[in-house]
């Protein structure tokens, strides 16, 4: 049976926690990507719901995988639920991150670290002897095993695996208070009769809110752009499923390629600035009720060693908005 409390004794409470030691504000994840956590407040907040949104291709399982990494890296920990990759693709996946971090440039890429975990792949042995010789490969692996411990890798299917699941799948880590993640939203089962998917999307992002105040965890989940998005710049409402995207989420990202989203006239001397712009993601915090809305930032992409620079900026160019009509 749900209580009410007074006012008085919150703030009683609070007083108590400060006195203590201890912090009365939500704790917060950082996310590793600077100045995203700047704008965000210091990271992704307790009991609050991430969406993570962009058109296929533009690595929004590689950005939410890297803050996972970078939670778990940090000391925290972290549960990635995946309904889009088995555990040996996100290892893989981890491993070219860790290589690209440490080696930057000369460390092997994405392809090549998958060609190495392949059976008949090139050398013998474990991954040691596989990956030692190369640049950062002892580092890279010796980072991965210090916080392996505290990431929490689920392969999930969307034919099984609902919202229930999930949260057992949180319970079942323990002591350890997880930032969760969730790839992708579209994927989690809904039981019963939901015939279309504006409503089954509603049942599942409400869990989702629901999970991450019950749990006084962040929550952040992926979501795929319907077709409007797909062409020019992809905003919050071009996500794909219902209105409860918008509604319910407290922070929402969305990625869009800097080439297709900066304005014309930045693209009309030569092919140097176009070149450039191919390089880099924007990162636009659309939502964001604990801070600042409407930012622009942006990260390059360094999609061959299978990373985002943690390391990005805000954006100096004006983009393309729906209001505004570049072409003439």
């Amino acid at each position: 049976m749900t209580s009410t409390r007074t006012l008085l004794q919150v703030l009683e409470d609070a007083d108590e926690v400060l006195s203590s030691g201890g912090a009365a504000a939500a704790a917060t994840w950082p996310t590793g990507l600077t100045p995203l956590d700047d704008v965000l407040g210091g990271g992704l907040r307790a009991g609050e719901l991430t969406l993570v949104g962009g058109a296929q291709g533009l690595g929004k399982t590689t950005f939410a995988l890297q803050i996972a990494r970078n939670v778990a890296a940090t000391g925290g920990s972290a549960l990635y639920v995946c309904y889009e990759h088995r555990e040996q693709d996100v290892l893989e996946r981890l491993l070219g991150m860790e290589l690209g971090l440490h080696g930057g440039l000369e460390a092997l890429t994405l392809a090549q670290v998958r060609r190495a975990c392949a059976l008949d792949g090139p050398g013998s042995g474990g991954l040691l002897e596989r990956l030692g010789r190369e640049p950062a490969g002892v580092e890279a692996l010796q980072a991965l095993s210090a916080y392996a411990p505290r990431l929490h890798v689920a392969t999930v299917t969307g034919t099984r695996t609902g919202l229930d699941d999930v949260r057992e799948l949180v319970r079942g880590i323990g002591g350890q208070r997880p930032l969760v993640v969730v790839d992708y939203l579209q994927k989690v089962r809904v039981p019963g009769d939901h015939a279309g998917e504006d409503e089954r999307v509603t049942v599942v992002v409400e869990g989702l809110k629901d999970l991450a105040l019950e749990t006084d965890l962040p929550v952040l989940a992926i979501v795929a752009s319907d077709k409007a998005g797909l062409d020019g710049r992809t905003r919050l409402h071009h996500l794909r499923g219902s209105t409860a995207l918008a509604y319910e989420a407290d922070v929402a990202l969305l990625l869009n390629d800097k080439f297709a989203v900066v304005a014309r006239h930045h693209l009309m001397y030569g092919t140097t600035n176009a070149e450039h712009y191919r390089s880099w993601a924007v990162c636009s915090v659309e939502k964001n009720r604990s801070g600042r809305g409407g930012v622009d930032l942006e990260f390059r992409k360094r999609f061959e060693h299978g990373h985002f620079d943690p390391v990005g900026g805000h954006v100096a160019e004006q983009l393309v908005d729906d209001r505004i009509h570049v072409d003439h």
